[in-house]
């Protein structure tokens, strides 16, 4: 049986930006092996964690909440990319085609959000 959180389209999104964010990582310098690429990651996975989570709570209210943990962590990637293009970690590509990512996937996760809202 497949999971209910699986057949949402942020969550396919947010695991397709996980997947870049994961890729990017591997081009950082070793020097921030224990910085940025260790937040990224946990940022990264935590975003399709959330979605996950709040997929399966019964409650609309709790359903709400770990959206928003999601979007906070979403959040957290878009800073931490920014420092690493405004250090130069990052080529302008990259961090376009991840803000690309970023905005797609917030766009979803706030229609969603917004979708949840109404039901209470």
């Amino acid at each position: 049986m497949e999971k209910a959180h699986k057949k949402l389209k942020v969550w396919q999104e947010s695991m397709a930006l996980a997947k870049l964010i994961y890729k990017t990582t591997n081009i950082l310098p070793p020097s921030e092996l224990y910085g940025l690429s260790s937040q990224l990651k946990r940022s990264a996975v935590s975003i399709p964690s959330n979605i996950a989570e709040g997929a399966a709570r019964q409650g609309t209210k709790e359903a709400i909440q770990f959206y928003m943990i999601a979007r906070g962590s979403l959040s957290e990637m878009d800073t931490q990319i920014e420092l690493c293009r405004e250090l130069d970690l990052i080529s302008s590509s990259e961090t376009q085609s991840i803000m690309d990512q970023i905005s797609k996937v917030d766009s979803l996760l706030s229609g969603l959000i917004r979708y949840k809202r109404k039901a209470v």
